[in-house]
C-alpha cells in the first residue's frame, strides 16, 4: 500500500511537472516568435509612441497565430515595422522570456541567451531531477538532525518523589516539557528545509525579498494541513478511529496556526501595504515564544490551577516527565475518566504501575502464547511489545519513514536489538555482586553447616571447604562439643588439625555414632572450627549442628516450620516434611493441599497422596508446583497438611505383630500402664504440633527489580541515536528489509531486502555515506550532531534554493509556483508517510494533526518572522524600507486562511459527531468522504494560485 501511495506521489509530481513545462514551453516558443519578428525590423525603426508599440505588439501576435486581415493589410503592417525603433525592447511581452541569474551555491549553466526549447526542456529535466535527489538528500540529513533532537529532549535528571507508604523514590525526570519540546525543536527538525530556505534566500538576493522561500513555507503549509490529514484519515484500519489526546493544545496551535496568516495577511496588505517594517518583522517572530508560551499554559493548565505545581509522571513510554497533568483528555478510545488524583504523587504512582501493569498483561500474554519459553526470552519479548506498542515522538515516525524509503530497514529492528541488551545490561546489573570473590581473602567454613544421622549410622562424613586464593598452605583445628547428645555415650568426642596444601579446597574427617537399644529424644552436638592460620578467615557457618535421630521406634512427623515463603518463580518447590524420634519401620504419611488466598490451578498445582517413609528415613518431601503469573505485586497463600501417619504392611508381619500390641496397650487404664506400656506407646507413629504448613506465594524480587529497571528504560527515544561511527558506516552500507511485521511473524522466516529497497539504497548510498561522517548523537548528548546537521541542511537548502530558481526559470515557471508546488511538495512528503505511520501505530491522532498545526504556525514565526526581521533590520540600518510586493503570497495566505478555517472546523464535526466520534477514521463512507473535502481544498487552492500567479484572474 504504501508502494502504491510513493508510486501515485511520484507519477502526481511528473504530471504537474510536464503540465506545467508544456505550459511554459509554449509561451516561451510565442515570445521568442515575437523576439525574431522585432529583431529583424530593428535597422528600420523609428520614433513610436507607447501606445503604438502595444498596438504592433498585438498585431505581431495576430500574424504568428496564423490571423489574416484585409488585403491592405501586409503593407500596411510593413508600413508600420520601417517606423519601429528600439522601444520594442522595453515592451512586456519581450520581458516575459526570463533570464537565470546566478545563485548562491549552485553555479548556473551557461549560456542564458538564445536557448532553443528543447534545450530548455532538457535543463528543465536536469533541474528536476537534481531536486528530488536534493529533496531525498535533506530529509536524511533531517532525519539525523531530528535524532539529535530526540537526544537533547531526552536528558534527565534525578528527582526524589514520595512513594507509597511516603517512602521516598528516585525518578529520572526529563528536563524538557513534551509540548515545548514537539513546538520548539521537534518543529525546527521536520520544517528545517522551509525555515533555512526562507533565511538563505533574503541573503542570496541581498536582502531583498523572494517568493521560494514564504511560497514554500505557504505551500507546504496546505499540504500539509489538506493532504496529510487526507491521507491519515482513510489509511487507519477499518473499524478504528482516532482522537486528539491534548484537545487544549491542538485548539492553541490551530488557533496561532490560522492567525499566523491572517497576520501575514494584514501586514503584507493593510497596515503598511508592500512594506514590512521593522516593529512588524519583529512581532511576527515574536509570535513564535508566545505559540510556545501558550500551548505551555494550556498544557500545564496553568489557567485552571492558582499555582504551579512541579508534577512529574511516567509517560507511556516509561519516561518520567514533567508537567502533564492530563494524559488523556477526551479519550473515548479508553472508556470512562478515572477519577482525578490530588496528590502528584498519586498521579505518578499510578502512571508508573500502568507502566508496569502493561509490561506484566504483555508477559502473561506471552506465556499463554508461547508455554514451552524461559523467563528471560519472555522478558525480552514484552520488552519489545512494550517498546514497539508505546506512544513516540514525531522524530520516530519521520526517521522510521525516512528509513523505509531510503532502503535503511524499518526501527522496529533497532527495538528488538534495544531490548536485548537492557535485558541483558539489567540482569548484568542485578547479579554484579554474584562473582566479585575473587579478591576476597581466604575463607574456611563447614559445608553443609547442619547434619542428621541415625543413631544406627556408625560413622558419617563431615567436609570443611577453603575459598578464595588456593595456591599457599593453610589450615585449621576442629573439635566436637556436647549439646543434648554427650560425648562418650551418644557419640566419640574428636579434636583434631586439618591441613590444605597448595591447590587443595577442601578436607574431610569421621565422626562416630553410639547406638544403643533405649528410646530416647533426638539429640544433638555440635563441631567447631577454631585457630586458623596466618592470612586465614573463618566463616559462618565455623560451627556445624549434627542432629541424632533415635532409630528404636517409629517417629514423629511434622512440618519444619509452619510458613514457607517462596517466590512464584521458583516453579517446583519441595516442602520438606520431618520424622523425629525414632525412624524405625515403614510408615505412610498422607497429604493434601487446601486453598486459602491462593487458587489452585491459578496459583498452583493441587497435591494429594502419601508420603512414604522407609525403615531409616528422616525426612521427605512433597513437590508442590507454583503456577508463574509474573505477577509484580503477588501474595497469596494456601495450606498443605499432612494427616494421621500409619505403619506400613511387611512380609514379616513385624508391624502387624506390633500394631496389635499398641491397640491391646491403649485399652489399658493410665494408671496400669507400665514402663514397657509407656515406651511401646512411644513407638507408636504419630503426628507433630506442626502438621499444616501455610506456602506464601510471593513475586520474584528479581523479576521485580528486572520490571522496574526495563519500565524505566522503555524509552523509544534511545533506538533513535547512534554511539559510533562505526555504527553509522555499517547502516549506511547495510540494505535492510523494510517490513512491515512486528513481532507477531516469530514463526516466519526472516525477510530479504525488496528489489526496491536495494534501488531505494544504491540510489541514496552517496547520501547515506556521506552524513555517516556526521558525528554521533552520544557525543555531547547529541549537541554536536545537531550544530553539523544544521549546516549540513543549510547547505543542501541552499542549493535546493538555486536549484529551483534554475528550474522554474529554464522552464518560465514564476518562483511563486515552484514554490508551492514543487518545493513543498518535496519538503512534505517525508512527513506524509511519517504521519502515516503515527496515524496507524499511535492511539491517539496528535501526531497526525497536532503537529501539523503546530509546525504550520512555527514555520512562519521563526521561518519567515526571522527572514523578514533581517531583512526589515539591515534595510533600516541603511535608511531604506524592505519593501514585500504582495503579489501571489498576499493572495495565496488570504484563501489559505479561509480554507484553513473550513478544514478545521470538518475536523471538529467529526469529533463532535456520534456517529463518527474521532478526527481520523470511522466509518467508511463518513472518512471518505472528509477526505475528499480535504482534498478538493487543497486542488482548489493550488489551481488558485497558479491562475492568480499568470493573470489569469486578478484580484
Amino acid at each position: 500500500m504504501q508502494l502504491l501511495l510513493k508510486s501515485i506521489f511520484t507519477c502526481a509530481l511528473f504530471v504537474i511537472f510536464v503540465y506545467a513545462t508544456a505550459q511554459s514551453l509554449l509561451k516561451v516558443q510565442e515570445t521568442e516568435a515575437r523576439q525574431a519578428y522585432l529583431n529583424v525590423t530593428s535597422s528600420s525603426s523609428s520614433n513610436l509612441s507607447q501606445d503604438d508599440v502595444h498596438f504592433l505588439s498585438r498585431r505581431l501576435r495576430q500574424a504568428t497565430a496564423g490571423e489574416e486581415g484585409d488585403e491592405g493589410a501586409p503593407s500596411q503592417m510593413d508600413d508600420e515595422l520601417e517606423q519601429m525603433t528600439k522601444v520594442h525592447a522595453e515592451a512586456p511581452d519581450a520581458e516575459e522570456l526570463r533570464e537565470c541569474s546566478e545563485g548562491l551555491v549552485l553555479p548556473l549553466w551557461m549560456p542564458q541567451r538564445n536557448i532553443s526549447v528543447g534545450d530548455r526542456l532538457v535543463r528543465g529535466f536536469v533541474y528536476f531531477v537534481l531536486l528530488i535527489y536534493l529533496f531525498v538528500g535533506v530529509s536524511i540529513i533531517a532525519d539525523r538532525f531530528m535524532a539529535a533532537i530526540e537526544a537533547i529532549t531526552s536528558i534527565e535528571r534525578a528527582v526524589v518523589v514520595k512513594g507509597p507508604n511516603n517512602t521516598k523514590q528516585v525518578m529520572h525526570v526529563r528536563i524538557w516539557n513534551e509540548t515545548v519540546a514537539n513546538l520548539t525543536l521537534m518543529a525546527l527538525g521536520s520544517s528545517a528545509p522551509e525555515i533555512l530556505l526562507s533565511v538563505i534566500e533574503i541573503y542570496a538576493k541581498d536582502f531583498e525579498s523572494g517568493d521560494l522561500g514564504p511560497g514554500t513555507i505557504v505551500g507546504s503549509a496546505a499540504y500539509n494541513l489538506f493532504m496529510i490529514i487526507a491521507v491519515c484519515m482513510i489509511w487507519i484500519p477499518a473499524g478504528e478511529v482516532r482522537r486528539i489526546r491534548h484537545l487544549r493544545v491542538f485548539f492553541v496551535t490551530a488557533l496561532f496556526s490560522v492567525f499566523a496568516y491572517v497576520w501575514l495577511w494584514l501586514i503584507l496588505s493593510v497596515f503598511t501595504p508592500g512594506v514590512i517594517l521593522v516593529w512588524e518583522a519583529i512581532v511576527t517572530l515574536l509570535f513564535f515564544p508566545l505559540t510556545v508560551l501558550w500551548a505551555y499554559i494550556a498544557e500545564r493548565r496553568l489557567l485552571v490551577y492558582k499555582y504551579m505545581d512541579k508534577n512529574y509522571r511516567v509517560n507511556k513510554r516509561g519516561t518520567v516527565v514533567a508537567g502533564e497533568h492530563d494524559q488523556v483528555e477526551m479519550d473515548a478510545e479508553k472508556g470512562p475518566k478515572q477519577p482525578m488524583v490530588t496528590s502528584a504523587r498519586g498521579n505518578d504512582a499510578e502512571a508508573f504501575d500502568e507502566a508496569r501493569r502493561e509490561y506484566i498483561t504483555l508477559l502473561t500474554e506471552l506465556r499463554q502464547k508461547y508455554p514451552d519459553a524461559d523467563l528471560e526470552q519472555l522478558e525480552m519479548m514484552a520488552q519489545e511489545q512494550v517498546l514497539a506498542r508505546s506512544s513516540k515522538s514525531r522524530a520516530f515516525y519521520r526517521i522510521q519513514a525516512t528509513r523505509k524509503m531510503v532502503g535503511s530497514g524499518n526501527l522496529m529492528r533497532k527495538i528488538q536489538e534495544r531490548a536485548h541488551s537492557d535485558l541483558t545490561e539489567v540482569k548484568a546489573q542485578l547479579h554484579a555482586g554474584d562473582d566479585e570473590e575473587a579478591d576476597d581473602p581466604i575463607r574456611m567454613y563447614f559445608e553443609p553447616g547442619h547434619y542428621t544421622v541415625m543413631e544406627n549410622c556408625g560413622e558419617f562424613e563431615v567436609r570443611v571447604v577453603r575459598r578464595g586464593d588456593i595456591s599457599t598452605y593453610a589450615s585449621v583445628e576442629y573439635e566436637t562439643q556436647d549439646g543434648t547428645a554427650s560425648a562418650g555415650t551418644d557419640f566419640v568426642g574428636r579434636k583434631g588439625l586439618l591441613s590444605f596444601p597448595p591447590g587443595v579446597d577442601e578436607q574431610r574427617f569421621r565422626i562416630e555414632v553410639i547406638d544403643d537399644d533405649v528410646f530416647e529424644e533426638d539429640e544433638c552436638f555440635y563441631i567447631r572450627l577454631f585457630n586458623p592460620s596466618e592470612g586465614v578467615k573463618l566463616a559462618v557457618p565455623m560451627i556445624a549442628t549434627v542432629m541424632i535421630l533415635d532409630d528404636d521406634h517409629a517417629g514423629i512427623f511434622a512440618f519444619t516450620d509452619s510458613v514457607f515463603e517462596i517466590t512464584e518463580s521458583v516453579g517446583r518447590f519441595e516442602l520438606k516434611v520431618m520424622r523425629y524420634s525414632g525412624a524405625r519401620g515403614t510408615v505412610i504419611v498422607p497429604y493434601w493441599t487446601e486453598n486459602d488466598t491462593a487458587t489452585e490451578s491459578k496459583d498452583y498445582e493441587g497435591a494429594r497422596g502419601e508420603l512414604v517413609f522407609e525403615n531409616n528415613e528422616s525426612e521427605k518431601f512433597i513437590d508442590l508446583f507454583i503456577l508463574e503469573e509474573s505477577s509484580y505485586e503477588k501474595d497469596v497463600s494456601f495450606k498443605v497438611h499432612i494427616g494421621e501417619p500409619r505403619l506400613a504392611p511387611d512380609s514379616t508381619h513385624y508391624h502387624d505383630e506390633l500394631a496389635a500390641k499398641i491397640k491391646e496397650v491403649e485399652k489399658k487404664p493410665v494408671q496400669d500402664l507400665t514402663e514397657l506400656d509407656r515406651i511401646l506407646l512411644l513407638s507408636k507413629p504419630r503426628n507433630g504440633e506442626l502438621t499444616t504448613a501455610y506456602v506464601r506465594i510471593r513475586e520474584s524480587q528479581e523479576f521485580k527489580a528486572t520490571v522496574d529497571k526495563l519500565v524505566a528504560k522503555a524509552n523509544v527515544s534511545a533506538v533513535l541515536g547512534t554511539s559510533s561511527w562505526k555504527e553509522q558506516f555499517k547502516d549506511a552500507l547495510t540494505v535492510i528489509p523494510a517490513d512491515e511485521s512486528e513481532f507477531d511473524n516469530d514463526d516466519e522466516e526472516e525477510e530479504v531486502p525488496s528489489c526496491f529497497s536495494y534501488v531505494s539504497h544504491f540510489i541514496c548510498l552517496f547520501w547515506k555515506v556521506l552524513f555517516a561522517f556526521v558525528p554521533p548523537t552520544d557525543i555531547c548528548g547529541g549537541y554536536v550532531t545537531f550544530v553539523v546537521s544544521i549546516f549540513v541542511i543549510g547547505v543542501i537548502t541552499a542549493i535546493i534554493g538555486d536549484a529551483a530558481s534554475y528550474f522554474g526559470c529554464a522552464l518560465n515557471i514564476k518562483d511563486s509556483v515552484t514554490a508551492i508546488l514543487f518545493v513543498a511538495l518535496g519538503t512534505s512528503i517525508p512527513d506524509t508517510f511519517a504521519s502515516m505511520i503515527a496515524a496507524k501505530h499511535d492511539e491517539g491522532a496528535d501526531n497526525c494533526i497536532g503537529n501539523v498545526t503546530g509546525s504550520n504556525a512555527v514555520n512562519v514565526f521563526l521561518g519567515i518572522g526571522l527572514a523578514w526581521t533581517i531583512a526589515a533590520v539591515y534595510h533600516s540600518s541603511h535608511g531604506m524600507t524592505f519593501n514585500v510586493e504582495p503579489g501571489t503570497i498576499g493572495f495565496a495566505v488570504a484563501l489559505f486562511c479561509g480554507e484553513a478555517l473550513i478544514a478545521i472546523m470538518l475536523i471538529m464535526f467529526r469529533r463532535w459527531h456520534k456517529g463518527i466520534g474521532a478526527e481520523l477514521g470511522g466509518p467508511k463512507v463518513s472518512k471518505y468522504i472528509s477526505a475528499a473535502i480535504l482534498v478538493f481544498l487543497w486542488v482548489f487552492y493550488v489551481v488558485i494560485c497558479i491562475l492568480e500567479a499568470y493573470d489569469v484572474i486578478r484580484v
